[in-house]
Formats: C-alpha cells, sequence, structure tokens
C-alpha cells in the first residue's frame, strides 16, 4: 500500500505549524504517511489543485491566499465550506476532489474547551469582516446566537457579510464599538491586529472596558499567544480564549480524512506549538 501524503499549501507558508501538528499526530499513531508545506504562487493555484492526484497527494489544507481558488477547484463542497465561500481542506471521495472548511468547527471546539457554556452569551460583536469572519460568523450562527453584530472600518465589507448570512447578522462600522460591546456577552476579534508586527504594541481592535463583567473574549490571532487585546481583557477579569486552539482543533478533520485515524488534541500538543511559538520570536 501507498504511503499517503498530505500537504498545507499557501504563499508564503514557510512560517506554517500544520507540518509540525500532523507530524505529531502521525508519530503518536504510529502511522505511515508524511505531511509537507508547498509554497504555491497565485498564478499556479488553480493548475497545483488540478494535478494533486497526479502528484500522488492524497489531500491537504489550504491556507491565505488560496481558500477561494480551492473552493473554486472543488467538485463537491461541504455545507461550511459552501456557507463561508472557502475551502481550508481536501480530499478525494471516489476519484473526486472534494473541498471542506473546517476553520469555524475549529473556532467552537477552540471556545467548547476553553470556556464552557461560552454559546449562552447570546449577543457577540465580532471585529472584521473577512474570511476568518465568515468562518466566525458561519460558527456563531451554528451555535444558536441570534445577535451577531460585524464591525468593519469598510462597512461595505461588513454589509456583505451580514447579507450573505441573513436574519441575525447586522454590519456596523468602527465608531459604533463601544455601543455595540455594552450588551455583548461574547467579544470576537478576526483581524490582523494584535498579531506580531502588525499595528503599535498597546493598539487595540476594540476596549474591552466597554463589556460587561460576564464577557468573554477570543482572538483568532495565536502569535503572540496573548495578543494586546487579550491582556487587556484579562486585566480587566474577563474570560478570555487565545486562537491557538482554532488552529490545532481545525486540523483534526483532513487528519482524519487522509490517514483514517481520528486526532486528539492533547496537552502536550498544544505545549510543543507554544514552545515553538516561543523559540520563534526569541529568535525575531
Amino acid at each position: 500500500m501507498a504511503e499517503v501524503r498530505a500537504f498545507v499549501c499557501g504563499h508564503p507558508i514557510a512560517h506554517s505549524r500544520s507540518p509540525k501538528i500532523h507530524g505529531y499526530w502521525l508519530e503518536r499513531y504510529g502511522l505511515t504517511g508524511s505531511y509537507e508545506a508547498i509554497d504555491v504562487a497565485p498564478d499556479v493555484a488553480p493548475a497545483f489543485f488540478a494535478t494533486l492526484a497526479e502528484r500522488g497527494l492524497a489531500g491537504g489544507n489550504v491556507t491565505i491566499p488560496h481558500k477561494e481558488a480551492a473552493f473554486a477547484a472543488a467538485f463537491r463542497r461541504d455545507e461550511a465550506a459552501e456557507a463561508i465561500g472557502a475551502v481550508n481542506t481536501l480530499w478525494f471521495e471516489n476519484g473526486r476532489l472534494v473541498g471542506g472548511n473546517t476553520d469555524a468547527a475549529g473556532f467552537t471546539a477552540n471556545l467548547d474547551e476553553r470556556s464552557p457554556g461560552w454559546e449562552l452569551a447570546g449577543t457577540a460583536v465580532v471585529l472584521g469582516a473577512g474570511g476568518a469572519a465568515r468562518a466566525v460568523v458561519h460558527a456563531l450562527k451554528t451555535r444558536g446566537l441570534r445577535d451577531i453584530r460585524v464591525v468593519n472600518r469598510t462597512v461595505g465589507r461588513a454589509v456583505d457579510l451580514a447579507d450573505r448570512f441573513g436574519d441575525g447578522v447586522t454590519a456596523h462600522p468602527v465608531g459604533a464599538t463601544p455601543e455595540l460591546l455594552a450588551d455583548a456577552g461574547l467579544l470576537v476579534n478576526t483581524t490582523a491586529l494584535g498579531m506580531a508586527g502588525k499595528g503599535a504594541p498597546d493598539e487595540l481592535p476594540a476596549e474591552p472596558a466597554a463589556l460587561p463583567r460576564h464577557a468573554i473574549v477570543t482572538d483568532i490571532v495565536y502569535v503572540p499567544l496573548e495578543t494586546p487585546l487579550l491582556a487587556a481583557s484579562r486585566a480587566r477579569g474577563l474570560r478570555t480564549v487565545d486562537g491557538l486552539g482554532m488552529l490545532l482543533h481545525q486540523a483534526v478533520p483532513g487528519f482524519e480524512r487522509w490517514f483514517g485515524r481520528r486526532a486528539e488534541v492533547t496537552p502536550e500538543l498544544r505545549a510543543m506549538i507554544v514552545a515553538d511559538i516561543a523559540r520563534a520570536s526569541a529568535t525575531r
């Protein structure tokens, strides 16, 4: 039986921690297979996806900027991918390329693990209106939140996102954020503000002081592990959830598709990736 080969592709891709995650699981479960990072330039992405089988690849993960190209390349897409409009996981069924999106499931699994009962928040404010925000809004609607407020500097993008998901999702300008936060049970940052190298060190995408005391704050950024937003929220006594768990949990379905084993997000795996982030930060 041929060795199963899977991949993650993006541009750039050298920073990806997916090979470490999948490599950990391959070793942990004693499986024969491989998982590699492949840098794919945008202009060759359609050709790359069209030739996965002849390259001997069983499927893989897709990251920026190729999620829409992967969506277009798939013969069939799962419900989450159709709703979000992007594919981050590819596999074959009966020789046909199938696309899925596990970002929403990764987001909810992270909150389930780190802050059980979060879905009782009722009202959520989502900062940003890009692809990650679409995945988050889909996740929130799937878990029953009925008041989801999308805030974006370019209001038109927030309007487009709200229109995509319909009832219960509204679009707002950045200036309305303090008022929107006053009764929110959950704040989600999907913007790059707070990511290492983005913005001033003390610049916040929103002011957590505007939130009620029971609110939960989560940031999908995981480098640094505690963003300025999470640090400010924790200092105020709010519950916080970092973004690393989303990365770890979104990888689980793909691993099972390719290697036939349901993987577990263990404390050991999390600690390994946390240590890797610390090492990389120390060399900057």
